[in-house]
């Protein structure tokens, strides 16, 4: 990003550490960037894999068990069997059970491999 940038002219300067960045091609710059992009990249890596670990033993537990479903099963068929019929087109379907579209067919997907 901060190479797509100074190559448009922008200057981005980091505060903190104090660093610059102004598009002139200076090797001690590049290093620089390259470190800071890595360390942030490895940094980004453990918290995912720590947070893996932390749900993974949740579900051992038992404490984990996911998002809960939006509609019930119950509501779900209804869903599917009203979309079946051809009675509403589906996004006036979506807001009226109060889910995206997105949603709508996630649940009719998962209502058609049943």
């Amino acid at each position: 990003m901060v190479l797509d940038l100074t190559s448009k002219g922008v200057k981005v300067q980091f505060v903190k550490e104090n660093l610059t960045f102004t598009g002139v091609d200076s090797p001690m710059a590049n290093l620089l960037l390259s470190m800071r992009g890595a360390v942030a990249q490895f940094e980004r890596e453990l918290i995912k894999e720590r947070q893996r670990e932390g749900i993974a033993l949740a579900k051992k537990r038992g404490v984990y068990k996911g998002r809960r479903p939006s509609v019930s099963i119950e509501r779900a068929a209804d869903l599917s069997n009203r979309v079946t019929a051809g009675e509403v087109n589906k996004a006036d379907l979506a807001r009226e059970f109060g889910i995206s579209r997105a949603a709508l067919y996630v649940y009719l997907a998962c209502a058609s491999t049943v």
